[in-house]
């Protein structure tokens, strides 16, 4: 039955991918073991998975460690917390009991300390639970004694197997000091900097190779060839007419020289302009043919983002990015070709794309951002001067073959004629030659410089930014710091509002899952974790079940989509699971007075596995921090026994356990 708090949850989001926004693995080696590393090595990877959240893994790389032969007072210790954490007492097996059992009677095997103290009270809270409340005095009196590093490591991890009285007198500090934790170390200012992914390194666009060996082998034959024709039609006019061919010649001359010192600079500019169009050639948005490339419109979006944001001062957005139209198709055009091959998301070269928005815009607030546009234009009367020079030097090739028909008759008129064509056409490719060897020289001289800039301000910004991000992404025990005191008020509040203490529960369990939209991050070889979580909490009384389950804003605990269940053991007809490789691992509850409800535990992971990471281990190390393994076994047992459940699992029908130290 539901108690008039319910809210609608949107169950047929729970089937699919649709949601996530962002996903990383951040390429750590916190995780990391190598083959032969030693027994103590194996134990501290160990500890820090059990601080992080997934004992499953410290359980196996601490036992791994104590097999080696590494075993003290400190290591039973996190083994001790690794067995019970996230678990309840009748979750551990017979052998694992037994397991317990023997560990306990070494206890005087070891130094008297602070980590045998620490293990005697692990051991005792374990003893206490078929214990009289009364007579757990003497250990609370022990507990407390110890650093308060020690007791709130012991109470966070024996948090499902401490009950009744024993959890009451400790639950007020429990809660205070989840308070305390909850928005500590800069929690709110810092959480978004975990999901950001790790920024792909910098690039710049290499010089291209130079053509100007080529063309400067063709320049001797070609320029032969015009110094041949053009001689022979020298002589040709000075023999027919010798003083209006040498004024003719004079002018030509003039008119080649100067067309050819103002056509340099301008047919200079042209070839740079047509390589770099050769370069990016990535289609318009609004071209069919870039429909498919998702990257290059991904980039173009992102250069419109942070161009709009990334303003001088005294413009508007829209004036800003209607001025910087073709900056921004250039870059994003480059940005394309240097990353498209890397089968990357555009999120990972976001830095760039923000760093050049900002050059932009400082580059315009010196008033520098045109400069290179500027240069590149050759003078309007400097291409005048060109055109009527060329214009020039045609009238003047005209009038010397006037000259040679009309003083050496027509006889000398072909050949006049066929030294012109192979004086123009020699002249022009011996030209372009001379002018494309140039050019290349100045390309490439002009293009490794800029490629030697580019690379540094960029590798310069990509420290800056990596650097920044590694100073204010949490750590992983920070990061469930977090998550654990979120919890542990979540199951405060539920308490609250229904009004029990911890001696109404028989037990309880919370599952932890993604709530979408989301984004998510992990380190190598660790649990996934979100940006919005779902927080499902099912509290078990002598009444039945009482589940309350909202959705967590991760980075600032924000609440919302709350909802409150109660039903009688008996209306929980069966549990099951379903895994799906493309999707993840759903839960289902199938109640008898209602339709199966659907849980999305965890989203799949395998595209996002790393080559050395075994999809099975990741999906188990998943599973263990959203308690789903415990959430599971609970509910199961309550569907498979009803009422019976109650007393199969009263502590006083468990198993006991007797501390032997």
């Amino acid at each position: 039955m539901n108690d008039g708090s319910a809210v609608t949850h949107n169950s047929a989001a729970y089937g699919s991918t649709v949601g996530i926004q962002a996903e990383t693995v951040h390429n750590s080696n916190v995780y990391f073991v190598h083959p032969d590393a030693s027994p103590q090595e194996k134990y501290k990877v160990g500890v820090r998975y059990l601080e992080d959240g997934v004992p499953s893994r410290a359980r196996d790389m601490i036992s791994e460690a104590i097999a080696n032969g590494h075993d003290n007072a400190e290591v039973r210790f996190h083994w001790v917390l690794a067995m019970l954490s996230g678990r309840a007492y009748d979750d551990l097996g017979t052998d694992e009991l037994q397991r317990l059992q023997r560990a306990s009677g070494l206890l005087g095997t070891y130094p008297e300390g602070e980590w045998k103290d620490a293990l005697r009270v692990a051991f005792e809270l374990l003893a206490m639970l078929s214990t009289p409340d009364g007579e757990t005095g003497r250990v609370l009196e022990r507990l407390r004694a110890l650093s308060p590093s020690l007791r709130d490591t012991i109470l966070h991890h024996l948090d499902l197997v401490l009950t009744g009285g024993l959890k009451d007198s400790l639950w007020a500090e429990n809660r205070e000091r989840a308070e305390a934790a909850r928005f500590g170390n800069g929690r709110v200012q810092r959480v978004w900097a975990y999901f950001e992914p790790d920024p792909i390194g910098p690039r710049a666009l290499p010089p291209r190779p130079s053509i100007a060996a080529a063309a400067r082998e063709a320049l001797p034959l070609r320029a032969g060839l015009f110094v041949v024709t053009t001689a022979f039609l020298c002589v040709l006019s000075l023999v027919a007419d010798p003083a209006a061919a040498a004024v003719e010649l004079l002018v030509a001359l003039g008119a080649g020289l100067t067309a050819a010192h103002f056509g340099r600079r301008w047919w200079l500019q042209e070839h740079r302009l047509k390589t770099k169009k050769r370069v990016f050639q990535v289609p318009h948005p609004r071209d069919p043919a870039s429909a498919g490339d998702g990257f290059t419109n991904q980039v173009r979006h992102s250069f419109d983002h942070y161009f709009s944001v990334r303003v001088p001062y005294g413009l508007a957005p829209y004036e800003w990015l209607g001025l910087t139209v073709d900056i921004r198709e250039s870059l994003a055009a480059e940005i394309a070709v240097l990353y498209r091959e890397s089968r990357i998301g555009v999120d990972r070269v976001n830095w760039l794309i923000r760093h050049l928005a900002e050059d932009a815009r400082d580059r315009h607030s010196k008033g520098t951002l045109f400069d290179h546009h500027h240069q590149d234009q050759t003078p309007a009367g400097a291409k005048a001067l060109c055109v009527v020079a060329l214009g020039a030097l045609g009238v003047m090739t005209l009038a010397l073959l006037g000259t040679v028909a009309s003083g050496a008759g027509a006889s000398l008129l072909l050949p006049a004629v066929v030294a012109v064509a192979g004086a123009v056409w020699s002249g022009r490719a011996a030209g372009a030659a001379w002018l494309e060897a140039r050019g290349e020289d100045h390309r490439l001289a002009e293009e490794t410089r800029e490629y030697q800039e580019q690379l540094a301000a960029r590798q310069a910004a990509y420290q800056n930014w990596k650097s920044f991000l590694e100073a204010t992404r949490p750590s992983e025990q920070e990061m469930e710091t977090w998550l654990a005191s979120d919890k542990t008020l979540f199951v405060d509040e539920a308490l609250h509002h229904y009004q029990l203490t911890w001696r109404d529960l028989i037990t309880h369990t919370i599952l932890v899952t993604p709530a979408r939209p989301y984004k998510r991050g992990r380190v190598k070889g660790g649990p996934w974790r979100y940006s919005r979580y779902s927080f499902r909490l099912f509290l078990v009384t002598q009444d039945g079940v009482r589940e309350v389950s909202s959705e967590f804003d991760f980075t600032d605990a924000k609440r919302g989509n709350r909802q409150r269940s109660n039903y009688r053991f008996d209306a929980l007809s069966s549990v099951q699971v379903t895994e799906r490789s493309e999707t993840g691992y759903d839960l289902e509850l199938f109640l008898t007075n209602g339709p199966a409800r659907n849980i999305r535990v965890k989203d799949a992971d395998a595209h996002q596995l790393a080559p050395d990471e075994n999809a099975q281990e990741i999906a188990e190390i998943n599973l263990d921090a959203a308690g789903f393994i415990h959430t599971f076994r609970l509910l199961e047992g309550i569907a498979a026994d009803g009422k019976g459940w109650i007393e199969r699992n009263n502590p006083k029908n468990l198993p006991s356990f007797h501390a032997v130290g």
